[in-house]
């Protein structure tokens, strides 16, 4: 996992799907068919603002998330891409990542003519009931499809799924997550189901018409995730991501190491450092609301501030104990937190290795709680 000197990056967000899922927070509206046209200036006006606050640097990532990504306009996706040539230019090995849903499958050619390298595919199960439940548009039959057709479109694949869901076993994870695996995916994003405020999941829960796994259960699944992806050669780098040798998600890690990345679209976040100050900007999640400020002003940012020396020392141990690799601390750093570090270390949470403060495999799966502990 080494990281390119000067590692820049952008993230842009498209905020619209086909359907919204039921446990999904993210800043996402329903699909009604959109103006490409006037979403590809708006990107690049907005883009040109922040090109302008940071002259010289060189592209290594370029994010589409979302949303769903690979239902934007072709136009607007290549607007993207090309204007961010233009603008900063690209590194010499840059990723170019795009998220899509296998209904998308026939469109993946496209994507990989419009710039992208990289594809990151909402699988989320291979379970046609658990699809069901999780409400996707897709089932395992569309899926395993759709994994065959990215592999044979992009040189960099990567396949998200949903594991915990209500009942779920071991030995169920452990046959879905061997199918994944066989598919020759060399990277996997794994992620716990989690109940999030405002969705139709919560509703469902707070309503009592099921309930979320219990703690033993989501670590039982947790540690066989571990256990297959690793004998699989496709060992966890971070705490849901999981990848070949070479073949980790290069745009994530720029945000694990605290590196600088512009967010662009409606209700993306960034992180710049500009006249030697870290700043934190936030964009307007309404998308109406966005292109009007964009078109307006130029550019669609509401939040734009100077992080302070905490906010950015909590970042840095928030996103970097995510990572096998920890996060790098200085002596002042060092004894600040050298209290609850001492207890923490104890039982089995945290250690030190040469500068560098790691999270054991129990303290990333416990990093919340870990995190209040040393923050205290």
């Amino acid at each position: 996992m080494t990281e390119p000197a000067g590692a820049f990056g952008v993230y842009v967000h498209w905020p619209y799907c086909a359907r919204l899922c039921p446990y999904c927070d993210f800043n996402v509206y329903r699909d009604r068919g959109v103006d490409a046209a006037r979403w590809s200036a708006a990107l690049t006006r907005e883009l040109e603002h922040w090109a302008a606050l940071t002259p010289g640097r060189k592209l290594t990532s370029l994010y589409f998330g979302g949303g769903t990504p690979s239902l934007a306009p072709l136009q607007a996706i290549e607007s993207v891409v090309s204007t961010c040539a233009r603008l900063w230019g690209f590194d010499d090995d840059p990723e170019i990542t795009i998220e899509a849903n296998p209904a998308d499958a026939g469109r993946f050619a496209a994507l990989r003519a419009a710039g992208a390298n990289r594809l990151s595919l909402g699988v989320q199960s291979l379970d046609d009931a658990a699809l069901a439940f999780l409400g996707r548009d897709h089932d395992a039959a569309a899926a395993r499809a759709a994994i065959g057709a990215a592999l044979a479109s992009f040189p960099r694949v990567s396949a998200d799924f949903i594991y915990a869901r209500p009942g779920q076993t071991v030995d169920q994870w452990a046959e879905e997550l061997g199918a994944a695996l066989r598919t020759g995916l060399r990277h996997l994003s794994l992620y716990q189901l989690t109940i999030e405020d405002g969705t139709a999941f919560s509703r469902q829960v707070a309503k009592k018409r099921w309930a979320p796994a219990d703690e033993d259960s989501c670590a039982d699944l947790y540690e066989a995730a571990q256990e297959a992806t690793a004998a699989a050669g496709l060992p966890a780098y971070e705490i849901s991501n999981h990848a070949a040798p070479g073949e980790e998600s290069r745009h994530n890690l720029l945000y694990w190491r605290q590196g600088d990345y512009v967010g662009a679209g409606p209700g993306a976040h960034g992180r710049l450092t500009l006249a030697g100050a870290r700043r934190a900007t936030e964009t307007e999640k309404d998308p109406a609301r966005y292109l009007a400020l964009v078109e307006r002003t130029g550019c669609g940012a509401v939040l734009d501030e100077a992080l302070t020396v905490d906010q950015i020392f909590t970042e840095r141990l928030a996103m970097g104990l995510r990572t096998l690799e920890g996060v790098p601390l200085s002596t002042a750093e060092w004894a600040r937190i050298g209290s609850p570090l001492a207890q923490l270390s104890v039982d089995g949470l945290l250690t030190r290795r040469g500068d560098r403060l790691i999270a054991t495999d129990d303290g990333r799966r416990l990093l919340n709680a870990v995190l209040a502990d040393l923050l205290a």
